[in-house]
């Protein structure tokens, strides 16, 4: 029986489940309060904030999506999950990237294989680095999948350098996620959530690319109301339906 909540299941199964992300080292309660309110009503299926107690309260009290929680600590995890966190997610690194610190995949492995033994009914999503070259991304997805990670999910954002602005710019920095998502979809039989520097642009690539759903941070984390972030998940969500509603018109055609 899958782990994961009903609702996700589904959205995963139709391929349009949609994250918004409020980041790993974001504390601030009105902060979060915002992202989560946006991505309820904008449209979202889930949402992802840090492993805090507080912040699960926030979540729980101003949205009625699944909420995971982030962390690269089993028993920050473990303590989320009794504080009412419906899933949890070994990821988010690009905090620790500007610090300097990398993340190997024995190290992920070694820390999955933990929080699976700590939580054997919780769902858990993984990312897969992008300092990773992408064979040894997808070998680790595979491996995740071998010892219980219930979703994968890729990165990317903070590796690309666009060059161009406008959609060219969106495409460039997506490109690396893209890939990844593209790889390991087709090497695991688990959901892959691609993520980091997606776009209402490139959302629909992703899923064009073998993705089950997307994650989206800074682009709405980013912004000062909750109006903007609203519209910001609305353009997300409408730009996935048409991908999903094109890719079913072509395959009625074909």
């Amino acid at each position: 029986m899958s782990r994961l909540p009903i609702a996700l299941a589904t959205a995963f199964s139709r391929r349009n489940a949609l994250k918004i992300i409020s980041g790993l080292h974001n504390f601030n309660p009105d902060s979060v309060k915002m992202v989560v309110q946006a991505a309820d009503r904008g449209g979202a299926t889930f949402v992802d904030i840090a492993a805090d107690a507080k912040l699960i309260a926030i979540a729980k009290a101003n949205c009625s999506l699944p909420v995971c929680v982030s962390a690269v600590e089993a028993s920050k995890l473990v303590e989320a999950v009794a504080s009412g966190a419906d899933l949890v997610e070994i990821g988010n690194y690009d905090s620790f990237y500007a610090q300097g610190r990398v993340f190997t995949a024995d190290e992920i492995i070694a820390l999955t294989a933990e929080t699976r033994a700590l939580l054997p009914h919780t769902a858990i999503s993984v990312t897969v680095p992008h300092t990773l070259p992408l064979d040894e991304q997808v070998s680790l997805a595979e491996k995740l999948e071998a010892i219980g990670a219930d979703i994968i999910q890729t990165e990317g954002g903070t590796s690309s350098a666009p060059t161009h602005a406008g959609v060219l710019g969106a495409i460039e920095k997506a490109s690396p996620t893209l890939a990844a998502a593209h790889a390991i979809s087709r090497a695991v039989s688990i959901p892959v959530l691609c993520a980091s520097g997606l776009s209402n642009i490139t959302a629909p690539m992703a899923i064009a690319s073998g993705a089950a759903g997307v994650g989206v941070g800074s682009a709405v984390n980013q912004l000062n109301d909750v109006v903007s972030m609203i519209a910001t998940v609305r353009a997300l969500r409408e730009s996935m339906g048409e991908s999903i509603n094109s890719n079913v018109a072509h395959q009625a055609v074909v």
